[in-house]
């Protein structure tokens, strides 16, 4: 099992915003997506959290985002709301 974490830092103001925008496209993939922000620690952080079976899995997706015009279409301007972002993957021991 692979989790991968995307987090970006969003502009003052745009945390929650961005947040809205992920969990309208992201919520209704057939994978666990988790949309979370910041309680403690640095501000302006919006998590994206997902889960997969494998690499390859992870990877479809990935492949599908970059060339699915609905998914592009719906993220229109998220680039716009963040300062800097970062991926984490990890593997789940079973």
């Amino acid at each position: 099992m692979i989790l991968v974490r995307e987090i970006l830092v969003a502009k003052p103001g745009m945390a929650s915003k961005l947040a809205r925008m992920m969990q309208s496209v992201m919520g209704n993939l057939p994978e666990r997506v988790l949309i979370m922000t910041d309680l403690t620690g640095q501000f302006n952080r919006v998590i994206m959290q997902s889960t997969f079976k494998s690499l390859q899995e992870f990877e479809e997706r990935m492949k599908d985002y970059a060339t699915n015009p609905t998914w592009r279409d719906k993220m229109i301007g998220y680039t716009e709301m963040y300062t800097e972002g970062s991926r984490e993957i990890y593997q789940i021991l079973e």
